[in-house]
């Protein structure tokens, strides 16, 4: 992707080297019931895991070599946020309204937001209690070597799915999936969690549809957008974790499905072409 040198996102926090990623000393009973209501209720994105509370308001030492390894990378990120806020902002005032940009929030290990306690080893996810996105850039390397999906188009991929869930909080769905918990039984519920997720797929495509024509893609890039989303699909990480697959239990969808929904943005750019929920392939 052609980034170097074009405008950076202002609306983002750099938690790093902060103590805690920006956690308080001694509020561990605090993140813990914060956690737990956040499980019970839900959340849209990908929820932050159960915290370790023994381990929480140590001091994070910053590394000067991670510093450096990251310099780049976060100014990478930035740049896809700021395409992000383009797009969104073009498409809600073509429609009368006015697109309210969500925060990205840089962490190293660990971060508390209004969803609770996040780590490194939850992933990126986005809290929409707070409308922020919270990344710990390590996710970068550990999808080079741990999931086998590289390239730098991969992480804008990630940043745009998260910023697609952040349309969801905005336009009311992701308000109208946690209605749902308690009502449906958990496979019932996790089958509208894929679709939701999917959707997010489809919004991080409709943004790669506009920046390729604005010329903003490299030869690659959407071959390295469909190899993570190949890289993250529930079958593909079920297998590889246990070597079993278990439909009832996806949340995100298949390597198929995900690939399909980000192929399907990219190709028609058109929003309302995005409507998972409706969609009898997903039910």
């Amino acid at each position: 992707m052609k980034w170097r040198g074009r405008r950076e996102s202002g609306n983002v926090e750099d938690r790093r080297g902060m103590s805690g990623g920006g956690m308080a000393v001694g509020g561990g009973v605090v993140g813990l019931i914060i956690y737990l209501l956040y499980s019970f209720l839900g959340g849209s994105g990908e929820p932050p895991v159960m915290p370790d509370i023994a381990g929480g308001g140590e001091t994070t030492q910053q590394n000067p070599q991670r510093v450096a390894r990251e310099e780049d990378l976060s100014k990478f990120v930035k740049v896809v946020l700021a395409d992000t806020e383009d797009m969104w902002g073009q498409l809600y005032a073509e429609q009368g309204q006015q697109y309210q940009k969500p925060t990205l929030v840089l962490y190293w290990d660990k971060v508390q937001s209004a969803c609770g306690f996040g780590s490194a080893a939850s992933g990126p996810f986005y809290c929409p209690g707070d409308e922020k996105l919270y990344i710990d850039l390590s996710f970068y390397d550990d999808m080079q070597t741990k999931l086998g999906a590289s390239g730098d188009f991969a992480m804008a991929y990630v940043v745009a799915h998260e910023v697609g869930h952040h349309i969801q909080n905005l336009n009311g769905t992701a308000d109208k999936l946690q209605e749902m918990r308690g009502r449906v039984s958990e496979a019932e519920f996790n089958r509208h969690s894929v679709k939701m997720e999917l959707q997010a797929d489809f919004l991080a495509g409709v943004w790669a549809h506009y920046a390729q024509k604005q010329n903003l893609l490299e030869t690659g890039d959407i071959e390295e957008a469909l190899n993570a989303a190949n890289a993250i699909g529930d079958d593909r990480l079920q297998k590889r974790s246990s070597g079993t697959v278990v439909p009832d239990a996806f949340t995100h969808g298949t390597s198929a499905q995900r690939m399909y929904w980000f192929k399907k943005g990219f190709q028609t750019g058109d929003i309302s072409q995005g409507d998972t929920f409706s969609d009898p392939s997903l039910n």
